[in-house]
């Protein structure tokens, strides 16, 4: 499906001209956002997307000419239509040579008006999929970019090959920085979809109130700001494919629409009434506890069995072995050659550094830290100078889930314990009385268990003194 154009801006002073002309655009299939001053079209102009612009030559304020000067400051690509009644070869050139698209004396025939738009729309329209296309050679996935010969990743390639040709739903989980994305992107790739548009919405970066909006689109007037019509991401993705990073993220009133979608994959844009449908694979992805989020009430269970079709569990870098080496090589080459160093590898100090930290940020982490290491190293080999000390980096492994670490009984229980005192404390706001009530144990020994497993409750100290 394409993306429908956006409106043209058309600038007129005489209020019965910019009627008729918003009619006549109306019958013609294109949508007129009609002005009557240049200095409302530059306003306009900053919060709205329009595929060309038609100004009268004569306002009350500043010109037609003045505006175009304005447009070709601002947005140089934007096509300006000039019109007038007091044409002449002289006023023609200056407009075309000002930067004007075209140029129309009055009286003119309606089929010349409505020919200098049509090529304007199927300029946009030529532009808009030339970027696309674009966007699509320069976001390369496939499985060799996922590097790595430990056996986890191994199997995790060989499922991407035996998952992506079907239609199946997929559900990514994983800790922050382990390549959600990238298996995302390589399931598109491999798919019967990949010549189709693949889209992709982080739930967690867009407010909640515009989020069904983004995914689903919206009406004229469906709420304050809705000038226009806006078609959903999953309109944009007919065809092809969706991925919901963060979908952990997602308000459960959304999530029991976007579990009707997943049922036939239909919809109804906010404030409409029309249902429409579109045949789209949908592949989400979170990197919280979903069993924990499902328990808490915060995440439908029959979503998460209904995205959970095929499962992937990409593993944590501190699980992979010599997989960090391969990696670290891997963005070495990368940024000595986007900065023109010649740096060969890693010295064996260095490999032994980067092997003995424990990586919460997972692959992310190992990115930064070999593009630090290239930008400070000055021999022909990685030095463990040039590396971060990783004290920091270490002190957020006791934010991490208990499932991905490697404990003794004696630290599982820890961090069950853990687990349990936070929970408590965050339904009693801080209250260590009534945590400690929860629990079933004094507020003395909470206050001991919270010293001793040192837990990180700097939000809740006021709100623990109050009774």
């Amino acid at each position: 499906m394409s993306k429908p154009l956006p409106p043209l801006l058309f600038v007129d002073d005489e209020r019965n001209m910019r009627l008729s002309f918003e009619a006549v655009m109306k019958e013609e299939g294109y949508i007129a956002d009609c002005v009557e001053s240049a200095e409302e079209a530059i306003e306009r102009l900053q919060n709205n997307e329009y595929f060309m612009v038609i100004t009268d030559a004569r306002l009350g304020g500043m010109s037609g000419y003045d505006l175009l000067r304005k447009i070709r400051q601002q947005r140089p690509n934007l096509p300006v239509l000039i019109i007038t009644a007091y044409a002449t070869p002289k006023l023609a050139v200056e407009a075309i040579k000002a930067g004007a698209f075209d140029y129309l004396a009055k009286p003119f025939e309606p089929e010349a008006l409505l020919h200098a738009i049509h090529r304007c729309a199927e300029r946009y329209r030529l532009l808009q999929e030339n970027a696309s296309l674009k966007a699509k050679a320069g976001e390369v996935y496939g499985l060799d970019r996922i590097i790595g010969e430990s056996p986890k990743m191994r199997e995790l390639r060989e499922l991407i090959s035996t998952v992506a040709p079907t239609d199946a739903t997929v559900l990514i989980l994983g800790e922050s920085g382990t390549g959600k994305e990238l298996i995302a992107g390589a399931i598109h790739a491999l798919s019967r979809r990949s010549a189709k548009a693949y889209v992709r919405i982080n739930c967690a970066a867009i407010p909640e109130t515009l989020l069904e909006s983004e995914l689903f689109g919206h009406e004229r007037g469906a709420f304050t700001g809705a000038v226009r019509q806006k078609i959903g991401r999953v309109e944009e993705a007919d065809g092809g494919t969706i991925f919901l990073d963060e979908i952990g993220d997602m308000s459960r009133p959304l999530q029991a629409k976007l579990l009707r979608f997943l049922e036939d994959g239909t919809f109804t844009r906010v404030g409409g009434n029309q249902e429409h449908r579109v045949d789209v694979r949908l592949v989400a992805a979170t990197n919280r506890d979903i069993i924990a989020a499902i328990q808490e009430g915060v995440f439908r269970e029959d979503l998460f069995h209904r995205l959970n079709v095929v499962q992937f569990r990409p593993p944590p870098l501190r699980e992979r072995g010599e997989d960090i080496v391969l990696l670290a090589e891997h963005f070495l080459r990368q940024f000595s050659a986007s900065m023109n160093k010649p740096i060969r590898g890693l010295s064996e100090e260095a490999k032994e550094r980067l092997l003995s930290h424990t990586w919460p940020g997972n692959v992310r982490e190992l990115r930064n830290v070999m593009e630090r290491a290239v930008i400070l190293e000055t021999s022909e080999e990685i030095q463990p100078e040039s590396l971060p000390d990783f004290e920091l980096e270490t002190r957020l492994r006791s934010a991490e889930p208990a499932s991905t670490r490697r404990y003794s009984l004696p630290e599982q229980l820890e961090a069950y314990e853990r687990t349990l005192i936070r929970r408590a404390l965050k339904r009693h706001r801080g209250n260590l009385e009534r945590a400690a009530d929860e629990l079933r144990v004094s507020k003395k020994q909470i206050e001991k268990r919270i010293q001793s497993l040192k837990i990180d409750v700097p939000n809740f100290e006021n709100a623990a003194s109050r009774p």
